[in-house]
């Protein structure tokens, strides 16, 4: 019996591989026929419609509209085929200066929406602000546009104007304005200044080829005059170059620090990328404001930072763009931009968040969206020290802090403008213009008097912006705000501006107050916890959590 079975198993083995060979075999024909079937029966489907359909085609244009669709199929708004003319407009892009609005923009639930206007550019003065849906330019819907497209329609020559309408929370009809392009140059650090004695405030806005020299050099600056610690401010920072964040990262880690790690299907996308210096600025505490509109590269240096115990972060959750395109060159001059790999943390957190679920918005600081309950369902990591931080998408700050929320009547008076906004804006920003002309005694820091209200309501009210009186008193208090960012914008530009709105600037404060009770990182964390604690006990005023 025994040699039975073993002279039995030899012929059973080859019998099996024999089938199993012959399926295989067959298997990749049929997978090899299967390609040609299906382009066959594209090319056929092309024909039909090319010579058939009710309405004459271009074949280019079906081709190019084929390939659309396919792209479009998988989800992913980063990934799209580009013609010379896009490819251009995208280098340009990433260049750091170009003509257009002044935005960054992005595709969310099928709209260009925006994500954050620079600072000083045609998009800002006319009232765009986060969270915006473009959904009409010059006459045209938006609805499925890709950045791309949205990019090549909303540029053009210096001085032309572009129209557009955008759809707001809270109003009723899509917002006509109209833009006029100017060229745009990204200053890297607009606002450097010393917040109290001992504490820099530092604002970065975009990673351009300069960004590591202007941070260098602005806490250079501010540590010769005697700051022991920094406030980063980067809420308004929608990325740029990758090289840069990892740059200004090194900064302040030490040296093999991990920076971000990239994944994909491809072995030549995965990469790990670590600081290749020490850190310049050992011990000093840090706090970086971060919010919905960080994105990309910011949320990179946010990340490293927070999972090395380098530095406490304060604001919103980040927008959740953590995904690595690679750009194609394609036959006759085209393009592919290809979503090939994802960014995560040092902790092994993935920055991108899910395709249809949106960051924690807030409207003009009137939402309330993001609790610190949102984290229940989040994976969860530890940093260097040991400390939880949430994934899940995005950068989680370790405080949840809420920018101001504005009153009842401050909201009544917003929806009340709504309807004129292009007039309220350009209204405010010729008074402000007019005021400091007939002014030169004005100096920083100056007060909105009762006078100076009086005077705005005129001119809105001889601008055809009609207000109730009463609604325009009883939101006083940010119609103040409105006009003394505007009178300081346009008399010292944009870093006074900043300045002032830091007096009032919620998350700000508490990042100050922090670094105060501060010497070095740990007693910096010890001070956030102390301040946790008190807001758990109610011992914080406000809608700060």
């Amino acid at each position: 019996m025994k040699s039975r079975r073993t002279f039995f198993a030899p012929i059973v083995v080859a019998l099996a591989a024999l089938a199993t060979g012959g399926w295989l075999l067959q298997r990749g024909a049929g997978a090899q026929q299967n390609i040609y079937t299906n382009a066959r029966v594209f090319n056929e489907v092309m024909g039909h419609v090319s010579s058939s359909f009710v309405d004459p085609k271009d074949e280019g244009d079906l081709y190019r509209m084929a390939i659309d669709g396919m792209l479009q199929e998988l989800g992913d708004p980063h990934t799209g085929f580009m013609a010379a003319d896009e490819y251009e407009d995208l280098r340009i892009q990433t260049q750091g200066e170009y003509g257009g609005l002044g935005i960054t923009i992005s595709q969310r639930a099928g709209w260009i929406t925006v994500i954050t206007p620079l600072p000083g550019t045609p998009g800002e003065r006319a009232g765009l602000r986060a969270g915006d849906q473009i959904v009409e330019v010059e006459g045209e819907s938006t609805r499925g546009w890709t950045e791309d497209e949205a990019v090549a329609r909303l540029r053009g020559p210096k001085g032309s104007p572009v129209n557009i309408k955008i759809a707001r929370l809270g109003a009723d009809q899509p917002i006509p304005l109209r833009v006029v392009r100017d060229e745009i140059h990204l200053k890297a650090v607009p606002t450097t200044y010393m917040i109290a004695p001992d504490i820099g405030y530092v604002e970065l806005t975009v990673f351009s080829e300069s960004s590591t020299d202007e941070v260098r050099a602005a806490v250079n600056q501010l540590r010769s005059q005697g700051a022991k610690g920094i406030v980063l401010d980067m809420r308004s920072n929608s990325g740029g170059l990758l090289d840069q964040g990892v740059a200004v990262t090194d900064l302040f880690l030490e040296r093999g620090d991990a920076v971000v790690e990239t994944r994909g299907r491809v072995q030549d996308q995965n990469h790990k990328i670590s600081a290749y210096s020490a850190d310049q600025y050992p011990g000093m505490p840090m706090t970086v404001l971060v919010s919905e509109r960080s994105a990309s590269a910011t949320e990179i240096v946010a990340g490293a930072l927070q999972d090395h115990d380098r530095a406490l972060l304060i604001g919103r959750t980040t927008f959740g763009k953590g995904s690595v395109q690679t750009v194609y060159r394609l036959s006759n001059d085209n393009w592919l931009k290809l979503t090939t790999a994802r960014w995560y943390t040092p902790s092994g957190r993935s920055i991108q968040r899910p395709y249809g679920i949106d960051a924690p918005h807030d409207e003009l600081t009137l939402g309330d969206a993001e609790t610190d309950a949102s984290a229940a369902d989040a994976p969860t990591y530890r940093t260097d020290g040991g400390r939880t931080v949430y994934g899940g998408g995005g950068i989680r700050p370790d405080l949840v802090i809420d920018p101001d929320t504005l009153t009842r009547q401050e909201r009544q008076l917003v929806t009340a403008l709504q309807d004129n906004l292009s007039t309220y804006m350009e209204t405010k920003f010729a008074f402000g213009v007019a005021y400091n002309e007939a002014h030169p005694e004005l100096k920083p820091g100056f007060a909105v008097t009762p006078a100076i209200l009086d005077d705005f309501y005129r001119a809105l009210t001889n601008a055809g912006v009609v207000v109730e009186r009463e609604t325009y008193d009883d939101a006083s208090r940010w119609v103040s705000y409105q006009l003394g960012y505007e009178m300081t914008y346009s008399r010292w530009g944009v870093a006074e501006a900043r300045k002032w709105e830091n007096r009032t600037d919620a998350q700000v404060q508490i990042a100050l107050d922090l670094l105060r009770r501060s010497t070095d990182p740990q007693s910096l964390f010890a001070a956030a916890d102390s301040y946790r604690a008190r807001r758990a006990a109610g011992g914080v005023p406000g809608s700060q959590r």
